[in-house]
């Protein structure tokens, strides 16, 4: 295997636009931070796909031989309702709805985010804070920099003053935004608002008495604002400046902006040297929305309990899906999209199945070497999984070759070949094999929709006994016959 002292790796570098060269702050080690969930509902598909991204970034670094500190976290206190500077708390509201304490609310979907991403097979970051188990470090963090001068008191809130840090810093230099820009297109404030701007951002806000999550502090009870957790928490375990920092597309503003500027109004230096970002995850082509109904949760997925899809897909099978498309890219999700992800996963891990049964001889037709290096020359590009991807499947092709008679392979190179394919598809990917047998996947769809089949012929000649069997003996199974305008899908219970 490889190792970090003889790969040159190339990042897509948000804060520049630019593709640059990997150099860690500490040679050999790696501090990575990714915005972590608000913890109010079920995990959504479209954060799966972030955290799965930084997953694979994660594995990487450590195949290479890095020893990185991940650190992910849990907003669980601070993150209003449509990421505003007034109204309700998300958990808050969530427990008033559901009359339960805010923290059960947290405990119920921190354990559901755990448990979707333990399916899909996501390695545990190296530390996992919380917002509220931080409450003392972002007041302190508030008065650092209100004795800088880039903070202000109103009314028991406290606010970032964005001009002010604009003079001697640069706001908007992540997102590519102006400060005069921005200005020019809001709105007045209000005579209600505390806020001197617009543009100005809460570091604390004071609790109105039925806010339930509230802390005292030096402004009077009140809570942190949802951007200065993750300057906390970052900074704390990973040093005033580290490695990476990623998220999602969504975060790069206003989160992302605003965690620039309280570190640098705090500490007086960027706090991050590579800023990179996950694209989003969209829907038969459409952005994902509860409201329209073009929306999956991933325990849908997993059951095919869900009408845009035709069967249940195993969870490996849907980050495969997942690894095709380059984190930074828009990837669409569709019934046919994961079908064909399907064929393609249970391909590649039948040849894996193969390896150990390979005929060898004296010779190779497969130069193994030369596509080895062209895998690592793909992950060294700004982490490009689609690449690898197709390289891998070069590798099936030539084992498919050699099983047949038609190529030919040495017993180091075979062996070189096993070493190599099992790292990236299990180590760097993530994939698990025994998804290719989750149910045979493969082979139970097939006799269901040929069953599906013979049962549409029964009813087109009124034989509805015959098709009453049908359906009413694969129930007994656990399999569910749904018949709609689009025709006739099933899902395993």
């Amino acid at each position: 295997m490889q190792s970090y002292q003889n790969q040159t790796i190339k990042i897509q570098n948000s804060l520049s636009g630019k593709k640059e060269v990997f150099e860690p702050l500490n040679e050999g080690h790696i501090g990575m931070y990714v915005c972590g969930p608000t913890v109010y509902s079920n995990v959504h598909l479209g954060n799966c796909r972030t955290f799965m991204s930084f997953d694979m970034i994660f594995r990487y670094f450590k195949h290479l031989g890095y020893k990185v500190r991940y650190v992910r976290n849990i907003t669980d206190a601070g993150h209003l309702e449509d990421d505003a500077e007034d109204g309700e708390d998300k958990i808050a509201k969530k427990a008033r709805l559901e009359r339960l304490e805010p923290m059960e609310v947290v405990q119920r979907y921190t354990l559901d985010f755990h448990n979707t991403l333990s399916k899909f097979n996501l390695l545990p970051p190296s530390i996992e804070p919380t917002a509220t188990g931080h409450i003392i470090e972002q007041i302190e963090i508030i008065k650092e920099i209100f004795e800088k001068g880039y903070a202000y008191e109103a009314n028991g809130s406290v606010y970032f003053d964005v001009a002010k840090f604009n003079k001697d810093y640069e706001y908007g230099k992540l997102s590519g935004r102006k400060l005069e820009d921005m200005i020019a297109n809001t709105r007045e404030l209000s005579a209600q608002d505390d806020k001197r701007s617009p543009q100005d951002f809460a570091l604390w806000k004071k609790a109105e008495p039925q806010h339930i999550m509230r802390w005292p502090s030096p402004w009077g009870d009140g809570f942190p604002g949802w951007h200065l957790e993750c300057t906390v928490m970052s900074t704390k375990y990973l040093g005033e400046t580290f490695d990476i920092h990623g998220g999602g597309m969504d975060l790069k503003f206003p989160h992302h902006e605003c965690e620039i500027a309280q570190a640098e109004a705090s500490y007086g230096q960027s706090p991050v040297n590579y800023w990179m970002h996950a694209n989003m995850l969209t829907m038969n082509g459409k952005k994902m929305s509860k409201s329209t109904g073009n929306n999956i949760l991933p325990g849908e997925i997993f059951s095919g309990k869900n009408e845009l899809l035709s069967k249940p897909f195993a969870p490996s099978v849907v980050r495969f899906f997942m690894m095709q498309a380059h984190y930074a890219s828009i990837l669409d999700l569709s019934n046919d999209a994961l079908l064909a992800s399907e064929k393609g996963f249970n391909r590649l891990m039948e040849a894996i199945e193969g390896l150990d049964n390979l005929n060898t001889g004296n010779k190779s037709d497969f130069d193994v070497k030369a596509w080895e290096e062209q895998c690592y020359m793909a992950m060294n590009d700004d982490f490009n999984t689609p690449i690898l991807i197709a390289h891998l499947f070069e590798a099936v092709r030539h084992i498919n070759q050699i099983r047949e008679g038609k190529e030919r392979i040495t017993v180091s190179d075979r062996d070189a070949l096993q070493r190599t394919i099992n790292a990236f598809v299990f180590d760097v990917l993530g994939l698990e094999q025994k998804a290719a047998n989750t149910a045979d996947t493969g082979k139970l769809s097939g006799v269901v929709e040929l069953l599906i089949q013979f049962r549409k012929e029964a009813r087109e000649n009124k034989d509805f006994a015959t098709s009453d069997k049908i359906r009413d003996q694969l129930a007994a199974l656990g399999i569910q016959l749904k018949d709609g305008k689009e025709g006739t899908t099933f899902s395993i219970d």
